[in-house]
Parts: structure tokens; sequence; C-alpha cells
């Protein structure tokens, strides 16, 4: 049975991994920039989106640089608040319910801003959102592995501060090669001694050990990418046995080098094995993506079906930085509206009820 676009669209969804400085709209960037007088390579939104979104086979750095271009206009409170605000819209306007920005504010200092400046313009523009869309948010801090670690302990204090009133979890995000998690250890010691949740980008453009670290040193409950986890089958299995979440990320994996091919990603693996994946946009710029797409893609690679679809959804919302009791209402009310959109779309359609 082909699963159309339309019926996906209209599930609720997660993104877990969707980095604001890499999900601007292309319109917004060239706004921004006119007022701010920084130069861009064009001004024509759909050429501006194709000199952003790299084809498949490149690799992780010269992805990253990209970035340099998006962050060079999110340096006012203005910008800052208005691009959270947009990516939460767009989010919403998928059905995505729960979205989680994360963000290096020590990246948006060009204009003198204070850290605290910067993270409540994000504040701001999420919760502009929540007032006016039905969706959730949530902010991750991240450290940068190439960037002075006293950098990332400076952050995590931030993120201790602003411990519920929207920082839902910390973070290490950059390229892995030559950068190891372990020099960060203070950061996370400071994060996991006052009980915030931890996330770490580990196993995309480095191996297992990367992995290993990300859980072992940092505390890890969930991890970005991972899609270098197979190269262990010991440490694969302690993910799947503590419920440790994997935030896919297909496109940018594809765009990155990591697979050759969406049929050679581990994604199938990791799902057949039990492991808590997730499927999650990491750019929606650079890859050129949403919730949906990814979606869309992953059915097609890997011939999913209602149910694993399904399953696919309540992994999203189980693996939520989220208090419990918060995160079961979100879940079972989620878990309710894609039942009765399964059934409608496909009245022999029956709940796999034992992913609760």
């Amino acid at each position: 049975m082909s699963i159309p676009e339309s019926l996906i669209h209209q599930l609720p969804k997660t993104d877990l991994h969707c980095h604001l400085d890499g999900s601007l709209r292309p319109d917004t960037l060239v706004e921004l920039a006119r007022a701010q007088g920084v130069t861009l390579p064009t001004e024509d939104p759909v050429e501006l989106r194709k000199h952003l979104t790299p084809p498949p086979g490149g690799d992780l750095f010269d992805y990253l640089e990209l970035f340099d271009l998006t962050l060079s206009v999110l340096d006012t409170e203005e910008s800052l608040e208005r691009v959270a605000f947009e990516l939460a819209e767009d989010a919403a306007s998928e059905n995505v319910r729960y979205l989680e920005v994360r963000f290096a504010p020590n990246l948006h200092q060009e204009r003198g801003l204070e850290l605290e400046q910067i993270l409540d313009a994000v504040r701001a523009g999420l919760s502009r959102a929540e007032r006016t869309y039905p969706i959730r948010t949530g902010i991750i801090l991240c450290g940068i592995r190439h960037i002075d670690p006293k950098v990332s302990y400076r952050l995590a204090e931030l993120a201790v501060a602003y411990k519920g009133r929207g920082v839902v979890a910390f973070d290490l995000a950059g390229a892995e090669k030559d950068w190891p998690a372990k020099d960060h250890l203070e950061a996370f010691y400071l994060i996991r001694n006052h009980n915030i949740n931890v996330t770490v980008h580990a196993g995309e453009a480095f191996g297992a050990p990367s992995i290993h670290q990300a859980i072992h040193y940092c505390g890890a409950h969930r991890i970005g990418h991972g899609t270098r986890l197979r190269e262990d089958p010991d440490l694969l299995e302690y993910v799947n046995d503590h419920r440790i979440g994997i935030e896919v990320c297909l496109t940018s994996n594809l765009q990155t080098g990591v697979v050759k091919s969406f049929e050679a990603h581990p994604f199938r693996e990791y799902f057949d094995r039990g492991l808590r994946v997730s499927l999650n946009t990491d750019n929606r710029l650079m890859s050129g993506t949403t919730v949906t797409q990814e979606f869309l893609v992953a059915i097609d690679a890997f011939r999913l079906s209602l149910h694993d679809i399904r399953k696919i959804l309540i992994h999203g919302f189980k693996s939520a930085f989220l208090p419990h009791a918060e995160k079961s209402a979100l879940l079972r009310q989620s878990a309710a509206q894609i039942d009765a959109l399964m059934l409608a779309f496909d009245p022999s359609f029956r709940p796999d009820r034992t992913t609760f």
C-alpha cells in the first residue's frame, strides 16, 4: 500500500535534532542581510537555497562552513527572535507537536550581545510560537568541540541558570575528529550534577569510540546521528538496553558523506534491532528538508509500513526531553491522533499497543 505525503504531513511528529542557525527561511536570510549590510552570494531566495543546500557526497567540514553565512545575520535580538519564531512556525505547519531547537549562543556575539540576551531572544521567539500554534518547544545549548572547553563550561552554567525556563538539555556539536568529547568533561560534570539532560553529536564523522565517550564520559541520554554505532556491536546492545535515543538525520548524513546512499544507512538495522530511533531534520535549510520529507525518504528507502511509522513516531515522543508526566500526556494524546489518522486511511489498521 502506497503511503501518501498527505498522511505523513497530518501525523503528529517530533523534531529532536534541529539547529537554529541551519534552519532559516531563505527569504528571511535575504531580508536580514539587507537590513544589516551583510553581503550574500545572491539575493535571489531560490538561488540562495541552492547555494546553501549541498549535494550528496560532501563532507562534514564543507557542510559546517555554510553556517558562516547564516550566523552572519544572527547577531541581534530581533533576528534571533524572528528566526526562532519562524522555525517553530514552520515545524507547526507540518504538525510537529514537539520541537527541540539547539544552538551555541557564543556564536552570536559579533555585535556585542551577552549570552543571556541571545538566549532570551530565542526563548521569546519560541514562546510566541507556542502561544500562536499547537506546538511545544525546548532549547538545547551546544558546546562546540573545537572551541575552548572553558566556553563549554560557561554555556553549561547558562544551561543551569535557565533550567526550567526553556532550556531542556546540553549538547556538544562540531567536527568529531581530533576534538574528543572528553576534553569538555567539566561542562558535562556540571550539567549532570544539576540533573540536566544530555545529548551529544557522536558517530557522525568519527567511529563508535566517539559514541562510547559521549555515553560513558559525558553521560548522554541521546546520541545525535549515531550512524557508526554498528561498528561496535557490544556498545550497540548497551545503547539498546538502556533505551538511549538515536537522533537520525538521513538527508544530512547523505550530504556529509557519512553514508553513500539512503539504502546504505543503518537506520533500518537499528530499527529492526529495537533501538529507539527517531527521524529529524538536523538543518531545514542546509538539508532542504522537513520532518515529513525525512519520513518520506525513510518510507521509500526502507519500505516502512504503517506500523513501522507509528513506532518511529512514538520513539520520538518517548525520547523528548520533557518531565515524565508531561511527556506521557503528550505521548498518549499524539498516539490517539496517530491511530485515528491511520485507521481513517486504512480501516484494517490495528495499532501495536506494545509500543507503550
